[in-house]
């Protein structure tokens, strides 16, 4: 049920279905489990543009933290 309301909103949020796996990450860089260097090269400029939706543009670093 709690998945179904977290699609609900990021759907409603962002404007589309939350399975991209861009969304996925930019939900991963958030709650910090990844960094935006970790994420596989063939989709950062979506990845970014997620983060960027999200007001999230700081987290947007090609290097990873020390």
């Amino acid at each position: 049920m709690i998945n179904l309301i977290k699609r609900i909103y990021y759907a409603f949020i962002l404007g589309r279905e939350v399975q991209d796996m861009d969304v996925i990450y930019a939900t991963l860089i958030v709650r910090g489990y990844k960094t935006y260097a970790e994420v596989p090269s063939l989709i950062q400029p979506q990845v970014a543009e997620v983060l960027t939706e999200l007001g999230q543009e700081e987290l947007i670093t090609e290097q990873a933290p020390q």
